[in-house]
């Protein structure tokens, strides 16, 4: 037989947290054929990775990228930090199932412009990934904003019954044609008003369908206990898995509080299943939320309409230049992006080692001037993280962003480099990988990777892309 691939001398991390070995990779057409110490038949193309690590291409479990991946296929932003697959939907917003009228509204208008929204149903969207062929995989959730505002009169309100049986009947048929559950995003203005039961009515479906709830919690501040505890019961109703979007405690009021949360996770995981994702950074990223405004941390300012000369200044340098505080001038920039400085390290570190999380970017890559997680968050956990701090192993690493990710949301072979499975693979240096973008200057690929394989087509190698791509649209259980 000979192979389109063969990977010599590898360092093999296969998503499982199990141990490295060293063995030869074999790929033919799109899945990985043989694993051995030693494999000495003909390849089209043959790799020397002596020193190098070959993992499963990373899996980002919490993206924002719905659109973008359609509007810029070559998606280098994820494709160069080693990313092969991406769940899109997150945080009650989707693309799939969105039904817009003459504007988008918040937080909806994070994913793109009005003229982009095509896709009323997952099985439009669907056929227009696998048309365009992006550099990564995509699955998607469906988000519980997207289909309010399909339906309700205003999304300052609960949605009434006849809405909430709308919203099932789309909800139901998205499982059908392959997503992979429901999220929330109950903290924005557009859905804090929605009721326990109106999110219980939707999750009841999801079960059928092995999927998840998945959610931005109503808070993650001050509240955040009872918040946690309005999802575990949602996933208790629906019998279904519960994952807490970029878990935090946000504030500097609960700095610390992760002992409590990641306790609360243990006790209720010992009847029901919950994980939670994380970005490695203690600053987030949003539109600019009135709410949120607070002199207790820094606020950079990402875009504003009315002022985008403020863009790259703080909030508070902001106000100082103007002669006003920080609440009147983050009035003036709206409407604005901002990243909060809203958390503190240790907390990070903390839900970053707990055996419940997995990594994912919660990039914005709208922004003109994104956070730096949407270039860096998976090299910045091999590198920094892990490497440098040693805060995990780097088995432990990978399968918090391989693996475990996989085995979650459903994506069957993939996130592990067995025989049989589909070959997204990475390959990169464990002594260089790391970030290189800054807040200042966010835009920058990282070092260290070398190739990254999507579906056994090379994406990006010799730090960039190709020009080939293999992406598709993944479902649940069925690839």
């Amino acid at each position: 037989m000979k192979m389109d691939w063969l990977f010599k001398n590898a360092t093999v991390i296969d998503g499982s947290g199990n141990a490295a070995y060293h063995a030869d990779v074999a790929v033919e057409g799109n899945r990985i054929v043989r694993i051995a110490p030693t494999i000495h038949d003909v390849a089209e193309n043959t790799v020397d990775c002596q020193g190098l690590v070959l993992s499963p291409g990373f899996i980002d479990v919490h993206t924002h990228d719905d659109l973008v991946v359609l509007r810029r296929p070559d998606y280098i932003e994820k494709t160069s930090q080693g990313v092969t697959s991406i769940i899109v939907g997150n945080c009650g917003i989707s693309a799939a199932c969105a039904v817009l009228k003459d504007e988008v509204p918040d937080p909806i208008n994070l994913l793109g412009e009005l003229n982009e929204f095509h896709y009323p149903d997952v099985a439009r969207y669907r056929e227009q990934i696998n048309t365009v062929t992006p550099s990564v995989n995509v699955a998607t959730l469906i988000g519980h904003t997207t289909l309010r505002n399909n339906c309700v009169e205003s999304l300052l309100e609960p949605a009434s019954e006849a809405n909430i049986r709308t919203m099932r009947d789309a909800l139901r048929l998205a499982l059908e044609q392959g997503a992979l559950g429901l999220s929330t995003g109950l903290s924005y203005g557009n859905a804090v008003n929605a009721s326990t039961e109106e999110i219980c009515a939707l999750a009841e479906l999801l079960a059928e369908h092995q999927g998840i709830y998945t959610t931005h919690m109503r808070t993650e501040y001050d509240g955040i206990i009872d918040a946690m505890l309005e999802a575990f019961h949602v996933g208790r109703h629906g019998r279904v898995p519960v994952q807490i979007s970029h878990h935090k405690c946000a504030g500097a009021k609960n700095w610390g509080r992760t002992t409590q949360t990641l306790a609360l996770i243990e006790k209720y995981q010992q009847h029901q299943e919950i994980n939670c994702d994380v970005y490695p950074y203690r600053a987030g990223s949003s539109n600019l939320d009135l709410k949120q405004v607070t002199e207790d941390y820094d606020i950079l300012i990402t875009w504003s309409t009315p002022h985008p000369e403020m863009a790259g200044k703080t909030l508070q340098a902001i106000a100082a230049e103007w002669g006003t505080d920080v609440h009147c001038a983050a009035a003036r920039l709206q409407p604005a992006g901002a990243i909060y400085f809203q958390m503190h390290e240790e907390d990070v570190r903390r839900v970053l080692q707990h055996p419940s999380s997995m990594v994912g970017s919660d990039g914005l890559p709208c922004d003109p001037n994104p956070h730096p997680r949407l270039w860096g968050t998976f090299p910045r956990v091999l590198g920094y993280y892990s490497r440098d701090e040693k805060l995990f192993p780097l088995t432990t690493a990978i399968h918090k962003m391989t693996g475990m990710s996989a085995w979650r949301f459903g994506l069957e072979k993939r996130g592990l480099i067995r025989e049989g499975n589909f070959a997204d693979l990475v390959i990169f240096d464990p002594q260089n990988i790391n970030e290189t973008g800054t807040f200042q200057n966010p835009k920058q690929t990282a070092d260290g990777i070398e190739h990254v394989f999507v579906n056994g087509v090379l994406t990006w190698s010799q730090q960039q892309m190709t020009g080939l791509r293999a992406g598709k649209f993944l479902s649940r259980k069925e690839q």
